[in-house]
């Protein structure tokens, strides 16, 4: 310490201007090599005590803007590619993850600098800049890991909450300031703070990554309209303690709470997203002035916006029957191709959809906890299941039942041990195969190559009318009636509507009809 008081040379290369803007640009053109260097690089500027804090704040600067580019084309790939291989995935999350991990402990550096007594002009006039930033990058970190559906390390709650003490203590909180240069680069400490709130409260667990990637987009996008107060009130549903290091929650009854605790909440944000919402319905567009980070349909946008602002309302959302707690064994197949190779339709004319053996090599047995009358949660065994993500069709049968059923994964979270739950909606707890082809034809004496196989997913019409049918993806037009055989007998379905498409299946209602023999 006494040599750099007497000006000793600091042992890094980014201490001399020139050669850091030289590692900037000699970084590789791809990507996550580029990213990787820089979490390096970040990650040696904030083991070296030797530098000012305004010297350390000027290169992590230098590196944030380098790595921009680079990250969001990360991202692009990681969100842009509905399937990967695991090693690749991997490879893109942790790549990412790391980076912001890196760049929110850099800036951190430079809070605790601060904290310690380095108070220099330059860097309280930073020091807005300086707490903005790090909240951002924990908000990212936070959005990385939800993807992954793992616990939130409690070190992230206990640094957003350390830092906007920093922020109300030092009096900045409110002050509106250029987080990052740029048209879409202003705001403040306290914007950032609920940025990160609001998406900790938004339930994504039961949203598939590329959904998630959207509501991180969205919590950004009306995050003006976000509250916050020292007084529970309307549009201040959730609180959260700066001092507890403890996740956000919802505020229920009149508890005692510490003084320590800000009540939050989306605020006008609810009204403005619930009016996006009904023009994209109303017109079939995204508004011109709604920000997600790249171009969505309709499709993709209105289900995210939906379920925000279920989770948005100072009413949390209702579940529509009893949880009963259980605990069984249940087979699980995954994904259309393996349920109807089990089901085997095309040879089983006497409907065997029972299947004892048909899935002995490829099916996994998870442990249920609970269930309800329209689904279960259950217990995912450890190193199994890579496929698992919300959205994701499954066949199930438990010890008990005599048939196979299916259902579609909702929710998705991993606990401290990296033990995985999940939500399972049953859409039917028997699932009846049977062959469809376009309608027109001799369909019952058509040769097999010219039909497809589906699962019939009741015998019986709902009160619409309605049977619903899981066809391979892609095959539900709205414009196509189908003819379906089932126990040798023709029926026509006449489209009603796509209930949900999947990465391998499309969920669809029918109106049948029984045609003459």
């Amino acid at each position: 310490m006494l040599g750099f008081l007497k000006g000793e040379k600091i042992d890094h290369p980014m201490a001399d201007g020139k050669r850091a803007r030289e590692i900037i640009a000699e970084l590789p053109a791809d990507p996550l090599k580029a990213l990787t260097e820089i979490t390096h690089w970040l990650e040696t500027l904030r083991e070296t005590r030797a530098f000012r804090v305004e010297k350390l704040f000027e290169n992590i600067d230098l590196l944030d803007a380098a790595a921009k580019n680079h990250q969001r084309r990360l991202a692009q790939d990681y969100f842009g590619t509905a399937r990967q291989q695991k090693f690749q995935e991997h490879r893109l999350w942790s790549g990412s993850y790391a980076f912001w991990k890196a760049l929110s402990e850099a800036y951190l550096e430079c809070v605790a600098r601060f904290e310690s007594g380095q108070t220099g002009t330059a860097i309280r006039k930073s020091l807005p800049v300086i707490v903005a930033r790090t909240l951002r990058t924990l908000t990212l970190q936070l959005k990385w890991i939800l993807v992954r559906y793992g616990p939130v390390d409690p070190r992230v709650w206990s640094d957003i909450g350390r830092l906007y003490q920093v922020a109300e203590a030092t009096g900045f909180a409110d002050l509106a300031i250029p987080v990052y240069p740029g048209s879409h680069g202003g705001g403040s400490v306290r914007q950032e703070l609920l940025k990160a709130l609001m998406l900790g409260v938004s339930s994504t667990d039961g949203l598939s990554p590329m959904r998630q990637e959207l509501a991180e987009r969205a919590v950004a996008h009306f995050s003006g309209g976000f509250r916050i107060a020292r007084q529970p009130g309307p549009g201040c549903g959730y609180g959260f303690d700066i001092a507890g290091g403890k996740p956000p929650f919802r505020v229920v009854g009149d508890r005692a709470l510490p003084a320590t605790v800000r009540f939050f909440g989306a605020g006008d944000a609810l009204a403005e997203l619930r009016k996006v919402e009904a023009v994209i319905r109303e017109t079939g567009a995204i508004p011109s002035g709604v920000h997600l980070g790249g171009s969505y349909d309709k499709g993709a946008v209105l289900p995210v916006l939906h379920h925000l602002a279920s989770y948005w309302s100072d009413d949390a959302p209702a579940r529509n029957t009893e949880r009963r707690q259980t605990a069984t064994r249940m087979t699980v197949l995954h994904g259309m191709p393996e349920i109807l190779r089990v089901l085997d339709p095309q040879h089983s004319d006497d409907l065997d959809f029972s299947a004892p053996d048909a899935a002995e090599n490829t099916a996994e047995s998870w442990i249920v906890e609970n269930v309800s009358e329209g689904g279960c949660g259950a217990i995912i065994p450890a190193a199994k299941s890579d496929w698992v993500r919300v959205g994701a069709l499954v066949g199930v049968k438990t010890e008990v039942a005599q048939h196979w059923g299916v259902g579609i994964i909702r929710r998705v979270t991993r606990d401290e041990h990296q033990q995985r739950r999940v939500g399972i909606q049953v859409l039917s707890k028997i699932a009846i195969p049977v062959r469809i082809g376009k309608s027109g034809g001799a369909f019952s004496s058509a040769p097999a190559e010219t039909t497809d196989s589906a699962l019939l997913l009741s015998t019986t019409p709902d009160s619409r009318g309605e049977v619903g049918l899981v066809l391979r993806e892609s095959s539900f037009s709205p414009r196509d009636s189908l003819d379906m055989v089932v126990n040798k007998k023709p029926y026509l379905l006449m489209p009603s509507r796509l209930a949900e498409g999947g990465e391998d299946y499309d969920w669809a209602m029918f109106k049948v009809m029984a045609r003459s023999a």
